[in-house]
């Protein structure tokens, strides 16, 4: 079932022309998003109309040397949707940002057509899986696999693949609230491997990185 709620966006970028750029993309989108605040610092995320915005477009460099990545922590731990969209394109910093709990993370080279599916499904809580990010998850060999029985593996990739938990719950004929048991024992089996997965997008992660599935699936 489609959502057609207009969507509201910070974004944060140091770069006058990849503001510009971003809202010219965003006011040509079928669905309506529109930018209630935009400029190079994070405070605008903080600050009225940006505090009520339904998702936060963060570039991580900001001028800076070293990536915001304490600006993202800060506002995933405040329930903001955060979608990274940055100009660094290495595997660790993809990888990073999804660890602490970003909705997703897009190269400036994606453009316009990933930046605004990313942004829609941040603001409707859904993964979304750009090329840039697929192909750091596809690279990341990890040993530290937990061990999932095969039914908290089925809860799991239908989560993924539903709108909802209830939706998973009518399909594998049980209750939500068993639906969100054998979730959160799938997410204290990676916390416990040092592999914590705070939201949906960085589940889906884990579950990329541990072939439970494909990226073509998603």
């Amino acid at each position: 079932m489609s959502n057609d709620r207009p969507v509201s966006v910070v974004v944060i970028d140091d770069h006058p022309a990849i503001l510009s750029g971003v809202q010219m993309w965003y006011s040509a989108s079928p669905r309506p998003i529109t930018v209630v605040a935009a400029g190079a610092s994070v405070r605008e995320a903080w600050t009225a109309p940006g505090s009520a915005a339904d998702v936060v477009v963060l570039d991580l460099q900001l001028g800076e040397t070293v990536p915001a990545f304490s600006s993202l922590r800060r506002l995933v731990d405040a329930g903001r949707q955060v979608v990274v969209y940055s100009m660094r394109d290495d595997e660790k910093t993809a990888l990073t940002c999804l660890d602490l709990g970003a909705a997703t993370f897009l190269t400036k080279s994606e453009g316009q057509e990933h930046l605004v599916e990313a942004t829609l499904a941040a603001a409707d809580e859904r993964p979304y899986m750009p090329p840039a990010l697929a192909g750091a998850l596809g690279t990341n060999a990890r040993a530290d696999r937990p061990q999932l029985s095969s039914r908290e593996e089925n809860v799991l990739i239908e989560w993924f693949q539903s709108e909802s938990k209830e939706l998973v719950a009518q399909r594998l004929g049980i209750s939500v609230r068993t639906v969100n048991s054998y979730l959160d024992r799938v997410r204290i089996k990676y916390a416990n491997v040092g592999r914590p997965a705070r939201t949906k997008a960085s589940l889906v992660a884990r579950a990329v990185q541990d072939g439970l599935v494909d990226v073509d699936d998603l």
